[in-house]
């Protein structure tokens, strides 16, 4: 289990990260209409629910669902630390955009009006600013040095 994280990122992203991905996969199943009108504060208008937002929303959904099979995979089964970190930064990159799009639609007065922000608006700014802080601090050395695994195998 990404035996190479320090203890903090090892548990942000080995066991928080994939339960926030499960509860993104699950939540446009379960309630598809919430999902998709909950996407932005209710000041801002929306239109009933559509064939397009109603598949956009289940495709996401998917993307979350696979997002999190690829973050286990990577995270629980390798020890190599380039593929790690690379794994890491592109998380990051996604996560600058995921930010982006959301300030984008519900404006700049919606996004830091963390007072008023529902659930969704917690999971789309608040988990996404949390673990991109956490992925730059983990990149740039500041929860320490990764461990070194040693094979189990003896060198021949």
């Amino acid at each position: 289990m990404a035996s190479i994280l320090p203890p903090i990122p090892r548990i942000v992203f080995t066991v928080f990260e994939p339960l926030s991905l499960l509860a993104g996969f699950l939540a446009p199943i379960l309630d598809t209409s919430y999902f998709v009108s909950a996407q932005v504060p209710s000041r801002i208008p929306s239109i009933p629910l559509t064939a397009t937002s109603q598949v956009l929303a289940l495709q996401l959904g998917n993307v979350y669902g696979l997002l999190g099979m690829i973050g286990v995979g990577v995270l629980y089964f390798t020890s190599e630390a380039a593929v790690v970190k690379n794994f890491l930064l592109a998380c990051a990159i996604a996560d600058v955009g995921h930010l982006w799009a959301t300030y984008h639609v519900i404006g700049h007065a919606n996004f830091i009006d963390v007072k008023n922000w529902n659930q969704l608006a917690w999971g789309n700014i608040g988990v996404t600013a949390f673990l991109l802080l956490t992925r730059v601090l983990y990149l740039s050395g500041a929860f320490g040095r990764d461990r070194v695994v040693r094979s189990a195998r003896k060198a021949l």
